[in-house]
C-alpha cells in the first residue's frame, strides 16, 4: 500500500453542503485509513493522491504521475481544503525546498478557492534508529519540524494542523506510534484524524 497510488473519495452528508478535501501526501497520510477517518468525521468528501515516500515538490510537476494527477484535480475539481503533507524528514534534511513546495501549492489552492492546510507531522519516536542518521534526537526533531511547519502555515497563509504538536504533548506518546518508530498506531492516526477535522471545522465556523 504504501507503493500505490490512491485516489479514494469518501463521502457523507449533503453534498451541497459538505466541504470535498483533497489531500497531497504519502504513506503517514493514508495509514491505517486515516482519510475514512478524516470524511467521516468532517461529513465531507476526500480524495487522497499519495504514494510512499512522496514530496510535496511532485504534485508541482506535471510530468510525475502524481504531479499529473493533482494537476488535473486543481483544473477540474472543486475543493474547499487542500492538505500539504510533506516526507517525514523532508522539513529537518530538505526545509528550503519544503518551505518552496509549500509556497507554491498555497499559491495554486488559492488560485481554485480552496484553503491550504499545513499537515504537521510529528518526530520520530523516542529511541527510533533513523533518528541518528538525521543528527537530532526526539526533542530536537520535534523542534525543528515545529519550526518549518510554523513558518510555512505563517508565510504562506495556511491552517496548520499541528499533528506533531499533538503528539508530543501526549500522555504515553508511544501509543501513537506503530513497530517502525515512525508511522502511527491506529491510535495516532485517530488523533491525526481528530486534529485535522479540527482544522477543518475551524474555518468553517
Amino acid at each position: 500500500m504504501a507503493n500505490r497510488f490512491i485516489s479514494t473519495p469518501v463521502k457523507a452528508g449533503d453534498p451541497a453542503s459538505v466541504p470535498r478535501v483533497l489531500m497531497l501526501g504519502n504513506s503517514l497520510t493514508t495509514s491505517n485509513r486515516l482519510p475514512a477517518l478524516l470524511g467521516g468525521f468532517i461529513g465531507g468528501e476526500v480524495v487522497v493522491h499519495a504514494r510512499g515516500g512522496a514530496r510535496l515538490s511532485e504534485h508541482l510537476n506535471p510530468k510525475t504521475r502524481l504531479g499529473a494527477m493533482t494537476q488535473a484535480a486543481f483544473a477540474e475539481g472543486e475543493w474547499t481544503h487542500v492538505v500539504l503533507q510533506e516526507r517525514s524528514d523532508g522539513p529537518v534534511r530538505f526545509r528550503e525546498a519544503y518551505l518552496r513546495s509549500v509556497a507554491a501549492l498555497c499559491t495554486q489552492v488559492r488560485e481554485i478557492g480552496a484553503v491550504p492546510i499545513v499537515y504537521a507531522t510529528w518526530a520520530y519516536a523516542p529511541g527510533c534508529t533513523k533518528l541518528q542518521g538525521l543528527g537530532h534526537d526526539y526533542e530536537s526533531m520535534h523542534t525543528a519540524l515545529q519550526s518549518a511547519f510554523t513558518e510555512a502555515a505563517e508565510s504562506y497563509d495556511a491552517i496548520l494542523a499541528n499533528i506533531g504538536e499533538a503528539f508530543f504533548e501526549s500522555n504515553g506518546a508511544e501509543a501513537l506510534y506503530g513497530p517502525d518508530g515512525v508511522h502511527p498506531s491506529e491510535a495516532g492516526t485517530l488523533l491525526a484524524a481528530e486534529v485535522l477535522a479540527k482544522a477543518i471545522a475551524g474555518m468553517r465556523g
